[in-house]
């Protein structure tokens, strides 16, 4: 008998959609620490801030056997001046960032589309933020972006206002393209 190698299992059916359950807080707070702090260690314990008090949360979630499993990606929303929201704290964890393909039914389910490639869960998150702030009644979405993924969101129709130190690290402010990021059909 030969036992051949096989590769690990790679989920390609996902949701995007706001945390609301105690699960998908938990997971989204786990990946901003185990990316934030552990593995960038740009804070020490936590990455909490005075946004999470008025902030929506994002989750993209695996789906297997048409059930929601486990948290994959995250990004918050909060709107800090009337219209103007900013997106912050966007994170894919370690195991899903070389995620290239989606499988059919992600963009019909999520009602947005589907990016395919390196950064595919990335971009998702993104649309996901900027569709959902639009829909609520943003006229400006801004983030302040680490300098090295400052090209990623320029593909996805961002635009590089100013370069600014935050956390020690260099970052990029910029500003989407709300024509491009057309409003949630579900918010929720």
């Amino acid at each position: 008998m030969f036992l051949e190698k096989f590769s690990a299992y790679s989920p390609q059916d996902f949701v995007f959609k706001i945390a609301t359950t105690p699960e998908d807080l938990d997971g989204f707070y786990r990946i901003r620490r185990d990316i934030f702090c552990e593995e960038q260690g740009v804070f020490s314990v936590d990455d909490r801030d005075m946004y999470d008090e008025a902030m929506i949360p994002i989750v993209c979630k695996t789906i297997l056997a048409g059930m929601e499993d486990s948290v994959a990606g995250v990004v918050r929303i909060d709107e800090r001046k009337p219209g103007v929201w900013f997106g912050s704290r966007l994170g894919v964890a370690a195991n899903f960032r070389r995620i290239r393909h989606f499988s059919p039914g992600v963009a019909v389910r999520n009602q947005q589309p589907c990016y395919h490639g390196l950064g595919a869960l990335g971009a998702g998150l993104i649309y996901k933020a900027v569709s959902t702030a639009n829909a609520i009644g943003c006229h400006e979405f801004l983030a302040t972006v680490q300098h090295q993924n400052a090209r990623f969101f320029q593909r996805l129709h961002w635009e590089p206002l100013e370069e600014i130190m935050l956390h020690g690290l260099l970052h990029v402010k910029m500003r989407a393209d709300l024509s491009y990021y057309q409003p949630a059909a579900r918010v929720a």
